[in-house]
């Protein structure tokens, strides 16, 4: 079962990978009153790491509840 996580793991790294590496075109982002040019890996790789940050958070409100 670990090889297979293993396997699923580097698979969605490897698939990642692609798709950053594809979407270097410069993008403008505005967020409020702020506008920012950046490549559009590297918003990308800023949202994903929102999305993971919210999922632990998550995760840790949800986990606290069951204890209880």
């Amino acid at each position: 079962m670990a090889k297979v996580k293993m396997i699923a793991a580097l698979l969605l790294v490897a698939v990642g990978l692609v798709v950053v590496l594809q979407n270097t075109q410069p993008v403008e982002t505005r967020f409020l009153f702020m506008t920012v040019t950046m490549p559009r890996a590297v918003l990308l790789i800023i949202t994903m790491l929102i999305g993971i940050a919210v999922g632990i958070l998550v995760a840790l409100g949800l986990s606290g509840r069951k204890t209880k």
